[in-house]
């Protein structure tokens, strides 16, 4: 059974009892926290190996919990699963942005974020090999976990970091969408996840990298490659 301690910020108590109720099934450890004040301190103190995070929150609003978190040298390694509204899509872009590591919008199944739950904290235990990746100006240390573009270091989310890598390993191959959520978020085909997941972190990603953005390909019909000699 699962033993990681995650954190759920959410005022709205059905919610916040029903995503509580299933992931202790699960065997996790739950704390909870109904207002962003109280959540943001719990999440500095016990430092959980995830957080659950509602945008629309009383006194201290989900962006700016994860704007604080992410630039904070003690918190900054938290993975966040923010949970939406249908229809925020600038909220999402902009969690996103702030180093949010995925989302989940109202209202959600609780399989699907258990899913979601489980792939996040999975790609976090992986260790990776002690290998240097380059192309370009673009460096990708997997064993630092780290991303320079011209000797500067880049911060990406734990996803943008997968994806990434992901695609300088298949060394020039297309890549679906739906193998990148599979070997990126671990997502079951049969949970119906929005392949735009995938658009919107390449994206993201292609402005972070900057002058090596252009490497990040769209095929048309087909998804995504990562030109090593641009």
């Amino acid at each position: 059974m699962a033993q990681e301690k995650i954190l759920i910020i959410e005022d709205e108590k059905n919610i916040l009892e029903l995503v509580k109720y299933n992931l202790e099934r699960e065997g996790y450890r739950v704390s909870t926290a109904a207002s962003g004040d109280l959540g943001l301190e719990k999440a500095r103190r016990e430092k959980p190996a995830l957080l659950i995070l509602d945008l629309m929150l009383p006194e201290l609003g989900g962006l700016e919990i994860c704007k604080i978190l992410k630039n904070n040298e003690d918190t900054c390694h938290i993975p966040i699963i923010m949970l939406t509204a249908k229809g925020e899509e600038i909220d999402k872009v902009l969690g996103l942005e702030l180093g949010a590591d995925d989302y989940v919008t109202k209202p959600f199944s609780p399989k699907e974020l258990i899913a979601r739950v489980k792939a996040v904290l999975r790609r976090r235990e992986e260790k990776p090999l002690g290998t240097l990746l380059k192309s370009g100006t673009l460096e990708l240390d997997l064993d630092k976990y780290m991303i320079r573009v011209k000797s500067k270091p880049v911060h990406l989310t734990s996803k943008e970091y997968e994806l990434l890598r992901t695609l300088i390993q298949a060394r020039g191959r297309v890549l679906s969408r739906e193998h990148l959520l599979d070997q990126v978020w671990g997502y079951d085909p049969s949970f119906n996840i929005e392949t735009r997941t995938v658009d919107m972190h390449i994206g993201q990603l292609r402005k972070k990298i900057k002058s090596e953005g252009h490497r990040i390909v769209t095929v048309k019909n087909a998804g995504y490659r990562f030109d090593l000699d641009a």
